[in-house]
């Protein structure tokens, strides 16, 4: 050291330049998209402060740098849950530009779709300031589009697990029963509906007619400050959302709260959403999702966006003690770093959560694990949690439940009947998707939720959001509405 010091103390008298270590690591290099023109560009991943950030350069924008999570000790420990992909059975289009510019899917494609969304329609009865889908005037989908699209996605994957419904506000398009309808006519164990919940709050007759058809519920609900409903949906809702879910509970449909988090706005209402969650007879889970910044969106600055160990923290912190950061899980049938996920069981003021009587991360870890240990009961348990810790897991479902049971063995003390057991398992997620700032072909080569579109292309979540997808199918559907409205 001595000997170090006296040499950079003799250069700096001389005058003579030091070399300079940089302030980041060099993770990896990846592609990306320009976030003004959307040009398909190269894009390096730096870990500098334990953060991770994307920075990446368009010949004709500039540079651009923007924060992807804000925990690198995570991000980069998270590789060892990535899973092999399970390769669907048909593709829908070939490599031809390269990923992201091929998508539908193309046989560069690493992994099945778990859950696919079809965006029924492009209407809304609300107009957020936060909307992914920049939802307003375009096209509504016809039943026979819906019942092509679902042959199609059966063509693909032989037995689908989950469909959603979504749009625009799906629940405004006049025949959004008959789609439900068709979904469980071709035997899709999971259809789910995708809602603001207004329609929901007031009529009866469709409530009465979800009843008979028990789709799960996909439930916006953000928060409960009246600025946390200006801010990102533009009014107060808060009265109308609890009202929907009181009559949801009424009629016993599984509800998920999905939670649109942005930074300065909620993040410090996260820990009420789980407490309420937990307490309202209807809820089976909550998915965070920080703020996607495409469509529509507040302004926001890309270096301090909320990230998935933010949300983490924030679950931990305002938990009253109930969490750990050890009891969420990477879910490694898309990327790993894209979610995470726990289950609890809950029983009265008992939560438990999974990860504490079983070691999870021991069966879900692909890197140090690379083989089955010849143990059946590992085998049957590493399958459980493999459908638990994918998108295709539904809330409130007995496919769950029953997976449940099997991962918790003597671990907890469950009933047997799947029907009861389903009410006391919960479901907590956060989903990290991509916007312009973060876009990584890494991921999206391996992403498991696609947008069915009508003609026959099953196309990545973050791909059709960021990319120009969204707008292209957008632009044709409106122009056949407009035909077809002009005809009549």
């Amino acid at each position: 050291m001595n000997e170090r010091r006296e040499m950079e103390e003799r250069m700096a008298i001389e005058g003579r330049k030091q070399k300079q270590d940089s302030d980041y690591v060099f993770h990896e290099l990846t592609r990306s998209i320009c976030p003004e023109c959307k040009r398909v560009i190269d894009a390096q991943v730096l870990l500098r402060a334990n953060r991770v950030y994307m920075r990446k350069r368009c010949p004709e924008h500039g540079w651009f740098e923007g924060l992807i999570s804000s925990d690198a000790q995570w991000y980069v420990e998270s590789a060892r849950f990535n899973k092999p992909g399970t390769i669907p059975l048909e593709f829908s289009t070939e490599v031809h530009d390269g990923c992201p510019l091929d998508c539908g899917l193309c046989p560069e494609h690493k992994q099945h779709t778990c859950l696919a969304l079809i965006e029924v329609n492009t209407a809304c009865n609300l107009d957020c300031p936060v909307c992914f889908a920049n939802a307003g005037a375009g096209y509504n989908l016809t039943l026979a589009d819906v019942e092509r699209m679902l042959d199609r996605f059966v063509e693909l994957e032989g037995n689908p697990e989950v469909v959603q419904f979504s749009g625009g506000e799906p629940t405004i398009h006049p025949q959004i029963l008959d789609f439900v309808r068709a979904a469980i006519d071709r035997k899709i164990p999971y259809v789910m509906i995708n809602t603001n919940g207004l329609r929901i709050a007031e009529d009866d007759e469709f409530l009465e007619a979800l009843a008979e058809l028990r789709p799960a519920i996909y439930f916006q609900f953000d928060g409960f400050e009246p600025r946390t409903y200006a801010m990102i949906r533009g009014q107060d809702l808060l009265q109308t959302k609890l009202k929907a879910l009181d009559r949801l509970a009424e009629i016993d449909l599984d509800v998920a709260l999905v939670a649109a988090i942005e930074r300065g706005v909620n993040e410090h209402e996260i820990g009420a959403i789980v407490r309420f969650g937990l307490q309202h007879p209807a809820v089976r889970g909550v998915v965070f999702q920080p703020v996607t910044h495409v469509g529509r969106h507040i302004p926001f600055d890309p270096m301090q966006r909320m990230t998935i160990p933010d949300v983490l923290g924030a679950i931990v912190h305002q938990g009253e003690g109930v969490f750990v950061k050890e009891d969420f899980v990477p879910v490694p049938c898309c990327f790993p770093t894209c979610q995470v996920n726990t289950y609890l069981y809950v029983d009265g003021e008992q939560v438990i959560p999974l990860p504490r009587v079983l070691d999870v991360e021991e069966y879900l870890d692909y890197i140090t694990n690379r083989t089955f240990p010849d143990i059946p009961s590992f085998s049957e348990i590493r399958t459980a949690l493999e459908g638990m810790w994918s998108s295709s897991a539904v809330a409130g479902s007995d496919g769950l439940a029953s997976r449940f049971q099997c991962a918790c063995g003597p671990g907890i003390d469950l009933p047997e009947d799947l029907s009861h057991l389903r009410k006391h398992v919960f479901q907590i997620s956060i989903k990290d998707f991509l916007d312009a700032y973060t876009f990584n072909v890494k991921q999206v080569m391996k992403c498991c939720v696609g947008v069915l579109v009508p003609d026959g292309r099953m196309i990545p979540f973050c791909a059709y959001n960021s990319v120009g997808y969204r707008e292209q199918v957008r632009a044709e559907l409106a122009m056949r509405h407009r035909k077809a409205h002009d005809a009549v």
